[in-house]
């Protein structure tokens, strides 16, 4: 309907109508607010081996292809390696220069390196960097109604790697005092790995959001969006998310679904996960400083680079002020345990 002026500008006032229609419902119903639980069980000491897993998937050549991810992994690896004393590391990209590809059986084979042999005082570390999905829930343990996936580069022939199995081969059952540390920089990241407690910036354990004003400014902004650029698919992905929205509305630390997950997916060791947004939401594949990168995976990088020892709700604090008004997405910290995550960050 605009042209060409509307497709350029399209993002840029989607997301400022979904930002004020949101502030505006917040002042008619008070959405958004969200009930707290302190959180209260101790970090373990990491004192043993160190392992690392770094997974980049561009996609080359094949639809949906993307340009930042096998970027991600050489700048967050090559952090990691000068900053933490990292013993082990297994790399799958599909640029031929990892260890392995990066399909679906290499991925889970990946997961099960990772974990082998692990003891209390281990610290294990996973970065994935690609597309993330979401298929509807069959088990009952979602409180949005769908389960996350991450997508190999085989997915067209493999399948998807659903949560429940990510959790299944990754971190169910590793002992008490190991500690893994998951950064996920790809869509609908938020319970790719299952984890059932999820945190605010003040380190508190959020029990209850209401999702509705989200869903509502988020459907409003995709309508928007599409009178400017009409793009059928984006519109409809973004729609989708804001219906998603909507239905976990309400749906809050009583519900069925979250009672599931916590009796079914909590952990005796500390599994700690930083994920690029929402399960509701996309994550960015952007081009920042001239270099092609996951937003999400360029935040932590530039948070770490001022202060490598910040608590990790600070670390999540400075990931989102970093985003916040360039990108939608709002990186968000889960563990599969109550733990008190205002200690420094350390893997």
């Amino acid at each position: 309907m605009f042209g060409s002026l509307g497709k350029q500008f399209a993002d840029q006032i989607g997301q400022k109508v979904e930002q004020a229609t949101g502030q505006y419902l917040a002042t008619k119903n008070g959405g958004g607010t969200a009930t707290t639980e302190q959180a209260t069980e101790i970090l373990g000491k990491i004192h043993g081996k160190r392992k690392a897993l770094f997974i980049g998937i561009n996609y080359t050549g094949q639809q949906g292809e993307l340009r930042g991810c096998i970027n991600d992994v050489k700048n967050i690896k090559a952090f990691l390696l000068e900053n933490f004393p990292i013993g082990e590391t297994l790399t799958l990209t599909d640029d031929g220069e990892g260890d392995k590809l990066p399909t679906r059986d290499n991925l889970l084979a990946a997961f099960k390196w990772l974990r082998r042999g692990a003891q209390s005082g281990d610290s294990l570390i996973m970065h994935y960097s690609g597309h993330g999905g979401s298929v509807k829930d069959e088990d009952g343990d979602e409180e949005d109604g769908y389960d996350e996936t991450l997508i190999p580069l085989d997915y067209a022939t493999a399948g998807h790697i659903v949560d429940d199995e990510v959790h299944d081969v990754l971190v169910r059952g590793l002992p008490k005092g190991v500690r893994l540390t998951a950064i996920m920089d790809c869509c609908h990241s938020e319970t790719v790995l299952d984890l059932p407690f999820s945190y605010n910036i003040n380190g508190d354990l959020e029990i209850i959001e209401n999702n509705k004003n989200e869903g509502i400014s988020k459907i409003l902004s995709s309508g928007v969006q599409f009178l400017f650029d009409g793009n059928k698919k984006r519109v409809q992905q973004s729609f989708m998310e804001g219906f998603k929205l909507l239905m976990s509305a309400g749906k809050g630390g009583d519900s069925a679904a979250r009672e599931k997950t916590i009796q079914t997916r909590s952990t005796e060791a500390d599994v700690i996960s930083f994920s690029g947004c929402k399960d509701s939401q996309t994550s960015a594949d952007a081009n920042i400083e001239g270099e092609a990168t996951g937003a999400m995976s360029y935040a932590l990088i530039k948070s770490l680079k001022n202060d490598t020892r910040m608590d990790y709700t600070d670390l999540l604090k400075s990931m989102r002020q970093t985003l916040e008004g360039k990108y939608t997405q709002v990186p968000m910290l889960s563990a599969g345990r109550k733990l008190d995550l205002t200690s420094p960050f350390q893997i």
